[in-house]
């Protein structure tokens, strides 16, 4: 076996770390949040004749095959990562393994194998850290001074995260949590602007794991209204309320009023309609009408029907005779010796009237 040969068997089995840097290229430290996908790579530095390359996971006490990629039979993954593992970069130069949904049990080191004939298996590796990033979360509050906005953003992981702020003039403060996780926030102050709105931003991340971006949009400005404006804008209100409520009842009130002055005046209307059409009745004569409306005293020798009327129409009868009304008229006294069988008397009186000679 050539000295070149036997090196390159003892840089397969890991006696010297050199070999590996100086032909395999790898991430060293990938960082991974939980529950993420994470990729590691490897790529061979010269120009070899690779069979085969293989993808082992390091653990206490030796290694365990993940996922290969085979020369003539293709990509295979090994029972227990099917699902979770798999080759994205099937090449034989360069290999890429993605995880995911990765879990603190994937945390650790990885090692990638070049297999090559006959020059034999060259390593490269890299080790995977998860890291647990909350946030980041971004708020905008208005300051004491109505010219002025607090910009806040906080991130919280283990390890400690980054967090910046797009403006300038910020800092940051940073607190242990009970569970052992930090809690970083970055704040800042701005000035209003007058004329547009504008956005501000936050970034989180941890070491060189990847960067988590938010913005907000600040609008123009929006004075806040001085602490007695509510109080002042609540009498307002009410004034106008009762006022509102007094016109309604006035014009209720008015609009009751009307509409009684017209039933009024529309059934006068009508009584007098009526009395127009209606015929004269007796008692609208106005000698008719006295008698009726003269005390009771003055009505007992009032006749009953008009003098000139009653002599005009009536027919005359023998009592309308003078001597008989003097007779029948006068007092009782005066009548005693009369004689007692007027119509013998009628009789007689008649009889001289025809017979004027005798």
């Amino acid at each position: 076996m050539s000295q070149g040969a036997v090196l390159h068997l003892l840089c397969a089995f890991g006696f010297f770390h050199q070999c590996q840097t100086s032909l395999v290229q790898s991430q060293q430290l990938v960082l991974a949040a939980l529950g993420d996908n994470t990729y590691l790579t490897c790529w061979l530095m010269d120009s070899k004749d690779v069979v085969q390359v293989t993808w082992q996971k390091i653990i206490a006490g030796g290694t365990t095959d993940l996922a290969s990629y085979n020369k003539h039979f293709g990509q295979k993954v090994n029972t227990g990562f099917q699902g979770r593992v798999e080759i994205k970069s099937a090449g034989l130069q360069n290999s890429s393994i993605v995880i995911r949904n990765v879990t603190h049990q994937d945390k650790g080191c990885y090692r990638c194998l070049f297999n090559t004939y006959p020059d034999g298996a060259f390593t490269g590796r890299s080790c995977l850290q998860l890291y647990e990033l909350h946030g980041p979360f971004l708020h905008v509050t208005e300051s004491h001074s109505a010219e002025e906005l607090v910009v806040s953003c906080s991130a919280t992981g283990p390890p400690v995260p980054t967090v910046t702020l797009t403006v300038p003039h910020h800092n940051s403060t940073s607190v242990t949590n009970t569970n052992g996780t930090v809690t970083v926030t970055t704040t800042a102050v701005l000035s209003r602007l007058h004329d547009n709105s504008h956005r501000v931003g936050c970034a989180a991340r941890v070491l060189s794991g990847r960067q988590i971006d938010v913005y907000e949009m600040i609008p123009e400005v929006r004075l806040s209204p001085p602490d007695d404006v509510p109080l002042i804008t609540g009498v307002v209100v009410g004034v106008i309320c009762v006022v509102v409520v007094v016109v309604v009842v006035a014009v209720f009130v008015f609009c009751l009023k009307r509409k009684h002055q017209n039933s009024v005046s529309q059934r006068d209307l009508e009584e007098n309609k009526r009395d127009t059409n209606e015929p004269r009745t007796p008692l609208m004569n106005p000698e008719v009408r006295q008698q009726f409306t003269s005390p009771k005293s003055e009505r007992i020798n009032l006749p009953t029907t008009p003098p000139n009327k009653r002599d005009t129409n009536e027919p005359r009868t023998p009592l309308t005779n003078p001597e008989l009304r003097q007779r029948f008229t006068s007092p009782k006294s005066e009548r005693i010796n009369q004689p007692k069988h007027p119509e013998r008397l009628k009789k007689n009186l008649f009889a001289r009237q025809q017979n004027p000679e005798d």
